[in-house]
């Protein structure tokens, strides 16, 4: 049981060499590769745990030492986030509450209930910010569906959103990829990236616990 967690954990925190490995071993498939991490990670309300803020960070790291092309890995992998909302948003839109009785040990109460206290506190704008909270990145779309948000309204978060995400972190990898601190300790890089990306949640965990005291 632990030996699967223990290998998927390892694939993560060393995912700048899995996927220099990825590219000798797939060569120009490398690229649909990423794509469907990127799709599914932000399409499909049931993986949730796929990388996404650590792999545009890796993509943009190794391309010192791989040959990968960073614009068609910028242009797919922001195609990929784009049109995998639009999928989630229509899941939700018209399956959301049969997914939820159907699949409940699948699509959990406390990630909606967490995906609703973002609307809740940032309203459409959560489409936007979700893109940096992992998990949330993932139910988000699949809420807004549910909640019928306006079809255009959501569009322009999604592309925002999507432009903001794919155009900040691999451009991040690409100049922070080549400093060799960052070479020889990447899991400590995957790290602070979900911790970064976990301090929206933390926060509004301490205030709604904190602020019911008071």
């Amino acid at each position: 049981m632990l030996a699967p967690v223990k290998d998927i954990l390892d694939y993560f925190l060393h995912l700048d060499v899995k996927l220099a490995e990825l590219v000798t071993l797939y060569g120009g498939w490398i690229y649909a590769i990423l794509f469907a991490i990127i799709f599914c990670e932000t399409g499909l309300v049931v993986t949730p745990f796929l990388p996404g803020d650590s792999l545009l960070f890796a993509v943009g790291a190794v391309s010192h030492t791989v040959p990968l092309n960073l614009w068609y890995c910028g242009f797919l992998m922001l195609a990929a986030a784009i049109l995998g909302d639009i999928v989630n948003y229509w899941i939700g839109r018209l399956a959301g509450q049969w997914m939820m009785r159907k699949f409940p040990r699948i699509i959990k109460q406390k990630h909606i209930d967490q995906t609703h206290a973002f609307f809740e506190k940032y309203g459409g704008k959560t489409i936007i910010i979700a893109r940096f909270v992992p998990i949330v990145r993932t139910f988000a779309p699949f809420v807004a569906g549910m909640g019928r948000m306006d079809v255009k309204k959501f569009m322009s978060f999604n592309v925002t959103g999507a432009i903001i995400w794919v155009g900040s972190l691999i451009p991040l990898g690409y100049f922070f990829g080549q400093i060799q601190v960052v070479k020889d300790n990447f899991e400590l890089v995957v790290f602070g990236i979900i911790g970064f990306s976990l301090l929206p949640m933390v926060f509004a965990f301490l205030k709604e616990k904190y602020g019911k005291k008071a």
